[in-house]
C-alpha cells in the first residue's frame, strides 16, 4: 500500500472513479512531467451534480461540497494517469470557478474546501498556487468547477 493510499484510508476518503468528458476533450493530459486536468464538476459517485447557483438557491456549504467533489473527481483523473498518487510531486495550481450570484463576495472560502483537501492528502506537495472567479453560468448549470495542474514523476 503506498503512503497516499495510507493516508486516504486514515483520513476515510475514497477516491472516486471519475466522470467522463462530456464533449470533445481529454479528461486529462500529461505533457513532460505535468499533468493538465480538466474542468471537473461536482458530480457525485450515482452520478448526481449539485447544481444551481450560490446565493440563490445553493448556500455557501454547498457550495464548499461541491468544490470537494470537483477536486477529488481531478483526484480520480490524476489517479488514473499516475496509477500510484505517490507519483505526485506537488499540485502547482487550481483553478475554481463559482456559479454565484452578481454579489458574491465569498469565493475563496468555497475554494479553501479543496485546497485544504490537497493539502491533507499530500501534506506539503498539496500547495498550491490559485485563483478564483465567480461566474454567471457554468456548464450543465453546475455549481463549481474546478481546473487542476500537477507536477509528476514520470
Amino acid at each position: 500500500m503506498s503512503a497516499i493510499e495510507k493516508k486516504l484510508k486514515e483520513l476515510n476518503i475514497e477516491i472516486p472513479i471519475p466522470p467522463s468528458p462530456v464533449g470533445n476533450y481529454l479528461a486529462y493530459k500529461i505533457s513532460g512531467n505535468k499533468i493538465y486536468i480538466s474542468g471537473q464538476l461536482p458530480i457525485n459517485k450515482d452520478g448526481n451534480m449539485i447544481k444551481g447557483k450560490i446565493g440563490n438557491e445553493l448556500t455557501e456549504e454547498d457550495g464548499k461540497k461541491a468544490a470537494l467533489l470537483c477536486i477529488l473527481n481531478s483526484i480520480g483523473h490524476l489517479k488514473n494517469a499516475v496509477e500510484n498518487l505517490d507519483k505526485v510531486k506537488s499540485c502547482i495550481k487550481i483553478n475554481g470557478y463559482i456559479n454565484s450570484v452578481n454579489n458574491f463576495e465569498n469565493h475563496p472560502v468555497l475554494l479553501n474546501s479543496a485546497s485544504d483537501l490537497l493539502v491533507k492528502i499530500f501534506g506539503e506537495r498539496g500547495k498550491h498556487a490559485r485563483a478564483v472567479v465567480g461566474v454567471s453560468s457554468l456548464p450543465l448549470n453546475a455549481a463549481v468547477e474546478i481546473e487542476t495542474i500537477f507536477e509528476i514523476e514520470i
